[in-house]
């Protein structure tokens, strides 16, 4: 049970990576090459698609990081990174819930004036550059913790 919850923890968070990773690469570019209004109307048909694949990759991510953790907390050196893991992976809880769920809201909503659409994009890009980062530390503290 432990080796599959280690799997699921390890290979969760890289998934998480390279989907927001392949989000940030490939719609963050198509979405800066496209005028602000142009932008929002994709987002506005579109936006509910990039939402769909996080919690195919967060639910087994989840999963394992916590299985992971209550299976090797009587290790002490595994569960420091384990709980890295999971530090990771909730701030990139916090800020999908505090600055990506209201911003892709309101580019869906074409709220956001179109003087002020590419520097917040800018931000959303860079944010979610973070995110990928955490996405990929998480997955790193997996595998140290698994070494040890």
């Amino acid at each position: 049970m432990r080796l599959l919850f280690n799997i699921l923890a390890i290979s969760g968070s890289a998934m998480f990576a390279g989907v927001m990773l392949a989000i940030g690469v490939t719609l963050g570019g198509y979405w800066k090459s496209l005028p602000a209004s142009d932008f929002l109307d994709w987002f506005s048909l579109n936006g509910r698609f990039v939402a769909r694949a996080i919690p195919l990759v967060l639910a087994p991510t989840l999963i394992g990081l916590i299985g992971s953790l209550c299976l090797g907390w009587s290790e002490g050196g595994a569960r420091v990174f384990w709980l890295g893991a999971i530090a990771c992976v909730a701030a990139i809880l916090v800020l999908t819930i505090a600055w990506f769920v209201p911003s892709n809201a309101q580019f869906a909503a074409k709220s956001v004036p179109l003087d002020q659409v590419s520097a917040r994009l800018d931000t959303w890009l860079l944010i979610h550059n973070v995110r990928i980062a955490l996405a990929i530390v998480a997955s790193m503290f997996g595998i140290l913790a698994v070494a040890r």
